[in-house]
């Protein structure tokens, strides 16, 4: 989809519940960045939810989306950012789930090396290995 120098890349981006299993999955190129597809994921929280992020989604459009949802956003801020939001460590923790996932996924040889050509096929493989990691679950 992406392409770099390495050649083509793509960004998995997840959303996954209280126990890491994916909820939703959107593919991007590589090189394209994470805010951006950040509301179309945020669409599925539910009031009162807790969004768990890491620094590349800090930005003032994200934070005002969570809460017009009525859900708070524990995202850190990155270190060019002047104001100061309520961000706790210890619910952060609690990210190592994506990353669980992510990790889950990497153990799936084609999903891993990326052997799929095109974007699509390469969704419906990921969207299958998230179905087993559902019903594993």
């Amino acid at each position: 989809m992406g392409h770099s120098r390495g050649g083509l890349t793509t960004k998995i981006h997840a959303l996954v519940d209280a126990e890491g299993r994916p909820v939703r999955l959107e593919l991007t190129a590589g090189q394209a960045g994470d805010a951006p597809m950040a509301t179309k994921l945020l669409d599925a929280v539910a009031p009162g939810a807790t969004v768990i992020a890491d620094k590349a989604y800090d930005t003032d459009g994200i934070r005002s989306f969570v809460a017009s949802r009525n859900a708070w956003a524990n995202i850190p801020p990155r270190s060019i950012r002047k104001g100061t939001f309520a961000f706790s460590r210890w619910v952060y923790r609690q990210r190592n789930l994506v990353e669980r996932f992510s990790n889950r996924i990497k153990q799936m040889r084609g999903l891993a090396t990326r052997y799929d050509r095109r974007a699509d096929n390469f969704a419906a493989a990921l969207k299958l290995a998230a179905v087993r990691i559902w019903i594993n679950a």
